[in-house]
């Protein structure tokens, strides 16, 4: 899997916090969490711990404050993370997905644009 560790949907949205704003403490972390969930300050450090287990954070000890910072770029994880959805989901066929997101999203004309782009990028690279 590339290095990247396995994380749960809870502990994507505490790196989320992370990869913006890095280093940061857990006062902050939280501070930034508890506008959009309910979590308390044990839970969001109970994922803190748990992305430090999994390699997917550091931390620097300043004083009485830990720094955590990511030590995998989140592109690297939405890369792994979209490799794996394609295989689970679609066999690794690229053709099947784009034409069910297509077919099955509201796609803004700017959206549409940017993927139209996109494709013919990657058909002059071929």
């Amino acid at each position: 899997m590339d290095g990247i560790p396995e994380i749960s949907e809870a502990e994507h949205r505490v790196m989320k916090v992370i990869w913006n704003c890095n280093p940061i403490t857990a006062m902050d972390i939280t501070s930034e969490l508890t506008k959009t969930t309910a979590w308390k300050l044990n839970t969001i450090k109970t994922f803190i711990n748990r992305l430090l287990k999994k390699g997917a954070i550091g931390f620097e000890k300043s004083g009485k404050e830990y720094h955590y910072y990511p030590l995998i770029r989140e592109a690297d994880y939405v890369r792994t993370e979209s490799r794996l959805f394609l295989n689970r989901i679609f066999g690794g066929a690229m053709k099947p997905m784009l034409l069910a997101m297509a077919e099955n999203e509201d796609l803004s004309l700017e959206d549409i644009e940017e993927l139209r782009k996109r494709i013919l990028e990657k058909k002059k690279r071929r």
